[in-house]
């Protein structure tokens, strides 16, 4: 599937934002022209009642055992904060993993945003619970070169919730048109410095996303968790993709046994890039990010 050239060019975020062209698939049909260009605009993008929440039930049901096993040994877990974990997982623990990465919106989107050879090179969750604070602003990871140098997104982030969202719950605060802000000045270029963040603020969104949701977005994109005032935990899933040469797999641990890797339809093989073993080993989280671990000064 060839590709538009009329991406946008990074900006520094003290300019005014401007309209953003997007990388729209040639002969791409309207509805997945309008997801493109949402994503290059807000850097969000969003399917409601993709699952049952009978499956995002089954789905919170594997978080919690894999969280469970993970906080029992050294480096299971990583905190993003006081009372908020991260977890990388294998696949073979979650039991809708076909499902999700076959789901037509979540195809539509990896093929029409990073081209038909995407590559699924993540699979975690993030859990916040009872006394967990307002994180900083911040992006996942530093603006890759290419973004940088031609506006093109070459990774996303698709998310779904184990519960239905409530404002209590702590719910994630995006600030949508800042995925092309450029770095210069962000700490580890991941983390804004405080003089900017009247701009996130100002462009804040809160997201109530119910059990069967689906969201796709930057990882560029300036967000962050907030402040959990309920008794409960809000789980929710984090499915990494790449465009290839992007590079993210090199970050990360997933792996797949043989037989898991057999029983997989053609379509799903072709965009898993991980080993193929003959037994897993737990994941031992890497993937810290320093300064999300006291939540914000």
């Amino acid at each position: 599937m060839s590709q538009s050239t009329t991406t946008p060019a990074p900006h520094h975020p003290d300019s005014p934002v401007p309209v953003y062209g997007a990388a729209v698939p040639e002969g791409a049909d309207e509805e997945t022209r309008a997801l493109v260009e949402t994503l290059y605009r807000d850097g969000i993008v969003a399917k409601k009642g993709a699952f049952t929440p009978a499956w995002a039930d089954a789905m919170r049901e594997d978080v919690e055992a894999a969280l469970a096993e993970a906080l029992s040994r050294p480096d299971g877990a990583v905190g993003r904060g006081p009372d908020r974990y991260y977890v990388e997982i294998h696949p073979e623990q979650l039991r809708g993993f076909v499902d999700l990465v076959d789901h037509p919106w979540v195809r539509t989107v990896c093929e029409a945003v990073l081209g038909p050879d995407y590559q699924v090179v993540e699979l975690g969750f993030d859990v916040p619970g009872p006394g967990a604070v307002n994180q900083p602003w911040h992006r996942d990871f530093p603006m890759p070169e290419e973004t940088r140098r031609t506006g093109r997104l070459t990774s996303l982030a698709f998310n779904l919730t184990g519960v239905d969202t409530a404002e209590d719950m702590g719910p994630f605060e995006v600030a949508p048109g800042t995925q092309f802000d450029l770095s210069d000045g962000f700490d580890h270029g991941m983390f804004p410095p405080k003089s900017l963040y009247g701009r996130f603020e100002e462009r804040a969104v809160r997201k109530y996303p119910q059990r069967g949701d689906v969201s796709a977005r930057s990882a560029l994109t300036v967000h962050r968790g907030t402040k959990n005032d309920s008794q409960l935990t809000r789980p929710v899933l984090v499915l990494g993709v790449d465009a290839p040469g992007a590079g993210n797999a090199e970050h990360h641990d997933m792996a797949v046994t043989k037989g898991y890797y057999e029983s997989l339809p053609q379509r799903v093989r072709d965009h898993l890039v991980c080993p193929v073993v003959d037994e897993l080993t737990p994941i031992t989280q890497k993937h810290t990010i320093e300064g999300l671990v006291m939540g914000e000064a």
